[in-house]
């Protein structure tokens, strides 16, 4: 199986200083926000990548770089083989470009208020100058929606009935891969199932690829074929579904997973995540998780960990051994 996307060593740093003449004045240093950190993967043809994390680890911005909306302060991401933000010859960049859609959290602030639905869809063909006729009404179809819905505006659906709207947009352009930021986060639980399960069967319909990004568990557990976990912007474990929840590796990993709601997890008591993100301006010396990981020690505090291959997962943990025997421990007969 080919791979698709492939993102190597990715880092983005963001300049978040006060201006010039204040630093200046105060005598303050210049303020730089690590937001991804030496981040690897790679995403296989018509497969699903998902990426979890608390909020701040970085998965929204990965997810621009890949699209393009964003450049990499290092590394890179190629799609295709290129390199979109290297690249010099603007044929091959415009032809990778017209294989990536993204559907964004929020739908209705990601849809022209002012538009009709029939312009919102076609857009991404009508920009490039192609056959735009009754593609709307075909698509609209295909995403479980009416033909007759394309002569209306989009403050007249409901967040799931929008969200579907998105992702017909994003089909119009027949993409290789899309990017979900959140698709489901903003809409009702059973309408997320509802959006889930045909974001699935438009997978398997047209050969799509997706990068998933959420902060959902239960959400990439059912989507994914593999799953990236993020915490301050580095990977700290990357494993297939089945591997992550039933034998989770690193200490950050189970702490999620701990904390997941559960159908027969009823009266469980389950101690709540310690501690807070630090600060990504000034994050701690070795593994970012030393300050909340109940297993830190010394080296953790002074050597970044770096991922390693093992039981067919890739962690980045000084103590692994140690974390799979805790979590045995706790692990209900």
């Amino acid at each position: 199986m080919s791979i698709l996307v492939s993102v190597r060593n990715l880092t983005r740093v963001f300049d978040v200083s006060k201006p010039w003449l204040n630093r200046l004045i105060e005598r303050l240093p210049k303020a730089l926000l690590t937001a991804v950190s030496d981040v690897s993967f790679d995403i296989p043809e018509q497969q699903v990548y998902a990426l979890v994390g608390e909020s701040g680890s970085g998965k929204s911005t990965i997810g621009k770089m890949v699209v393009g909306l964003l450049n990499p302060s290092d590394g890179l991401v190629e799609v295709e083989g290129i390199d979109l933000s290297r690249e010099t010859d603007i044929d091959k960049v415009e032809a990778v470009r017209s294989d990536i859609q993204m559907i964004f959290q929020d739908p209705f602030a990601s849809l022209n208020p002012r538009w009709k639905v029939r312009d919102i869809i076609a857009e991404p063909v009508a920009a490039k100058g192609g056959d735009t006729d009754g593609l709307a009404e075909r698509l609209l179809e295909q995403v479980g929606l009416s033909a007759l819905d394309a002569g209306k505006f989009p403050h007249e659906f409901s967040g799931g009935q929008r969200q579907r709207i998105c992702i017909a947009r994003a089909l119009a352009s027949e993409p290789k891969l899309i990017v979900c930021d959140e698709p489901t986060s903003a809409l009702d639980v059973s309408v997320q199932a509802q959006v889930l399960n045909l974001m699935s069967d438009l997978k398997d319909e047209f050969g799509l690829t997706y990068l998933f990004i959420s902060h959902d568990l239960t959400v990439v557990q059912h989507m994914a074929d593999k799953i990236g976990v993020l915490y301050l912007g580095r990977l700290v474990e990357e494993a297939d579904p089945d591997t992550l929840f039933t034998r989770p590796a690193h200490p950050y990993s189970q702490m999620l997973l701990a904390a997941a709601p559960k159908m027969d997890g009823f009266g469980r008591e389950v101690p709540p995540p310690q501690g807070e993100i630090p600060d990504p301006i000034n994050p701690p010396a070795g593994c970012a998780f030393n300050p909340r990981c109940p297993l830190a020690i010394d080296i953790c505090r002074k050597e970044r960990p770096e991922l390693q291959q093992i039981e067919g997962a890739r962690v980045a943990c000084h103590r692994i051994e140690e974390a799979l025997a805790a979590h045995r421990a706790v692990e209900p007969a």
